[in-house]
């Protein structure tokens, strides 16, 4: 079964090139298609992340074979789909795009109040496009991002040449866990930070709860935060609905009190309603469950 997951993935800077080309001279069709065989790629030659996605279609969604295995190479097609629509409305062509804006009024009220907030979202349809339903926000430069170590730096440098500059602001997760002081700094600030709940990196503090039928482990930061700095929580994803439609949720969580425990099951029970209904687009592809040990 695939390994944990090392806060990195796969891709390289010919593979961006050679979408990105296809966008800007051949058009976005054209970029779809070459996805068929990059799929198909993928299902065969990155056996980690496959096996792991069997195992989430098989046994947690209870696919029959054959579903799971084609569910597999929809999920990777529709992965792609996402990385190239991200570029290409980056790229200044998100007019070509339309979008549903569900519940950006619970954002927009936590902006108001200036108390700062969280947003603890997944990876889980195309959150990175989040910035641009944000972009729609008077007060988008109260808004971070906590990220890794944005993947591969030459892959994000060679975006920053094609792309238009974000005015989402980016905290990077440190091995040091100063990002804890940028994190804290910002919402003392009243600022808006976004953060994904759904990858746990061994050696990490992490929380056990209950998903889709089995118990798996969360990293225990976004909770811990989120729980204990008296500030609102919402639960955010951006989801493709259509060939180029997008449709963002924001829903509020329910939890009161200081209990990172009650917060991760209240955004597990979110995560799970959110799987059951877009199942192909949880690009989490690892040993999310820890099966190894089955």
């Amino acid at each position: 079964m695939a390994a944990e997951w090392k806060g990195k993935s796969r891709g390289t800077v010919l593979g961006y090139r050679i979408f990105i080309f296809c966008i800007k001279k051949l058009g976005l069709p054209s970029a779809y298609f070459v996805l068929y065989f990059v799929a198909a790629y993928f299902c065969f030659f990155a056996k980690d992340s496959t096996e792991s996605a069997y195992y989430y279609f098989r046994k947690r969604l209870h696919y029959s074979r054959f579903k799971s295995i084609s569910s597999i190479y929809k999920s990777y097609f529709v992965f792609g789909q996402t990385i190239i629509d991200k570029i290409a409305i980056s790229s200044g062509l998100k007019s070509k795009f339309t979008y549903d804006f569900d519940g950006i009024e619970r954002i927009k009220d936590v902006l108001k109040k200036k108390k700062g907030g969280i947003l603890i979202s997944a990876h889980l349809g195309n959150f990175e496009i989040a910035e641009h339903f944000f972009g729609e926000l008077e007060q988008k430069d109260s808004i971070s991002l906590l990220t890794t170590d944005i993947e591969h730096t030459a892959i994000k440098n060679y975006l920053d040449t094609v792309t238009k500059k974000s005015n989402i602001k980016l905290i990077l997760i440190k091995e040091d866990l100063s990002h804890i002081f940028e994190i804290n700094a910002a919402l003392t600030r009243n600022e808006i930070v976004c953060i994904t709940g759904d990858r746990y990196i061994k050696g990490s503090k992490y929380l056990k709860q209950e998903l889709l039928g089995k118990e798996a482990k969360f990293p225990a930061g976004p909770f811990l935060i989120g729980s204990r700095l008296n500030v609102p929580v919402l639960f955010v994803y951006v989801l493709k609905e259509s060939r180029k439609h997008y449709h963002l949720y924001a829903r509020s969580s329910q939890v009161k009190d200081k209990d990172a425990n009650a917060l991760l099951k209240d955004y597990t029970q979110s995560l799970e309603w959110m799987l059951k209904k877009y199942p192909l687009q949880w690009f989490n592809y690892f040993d999310f469950w820890n099966t190894n040990k089955e």
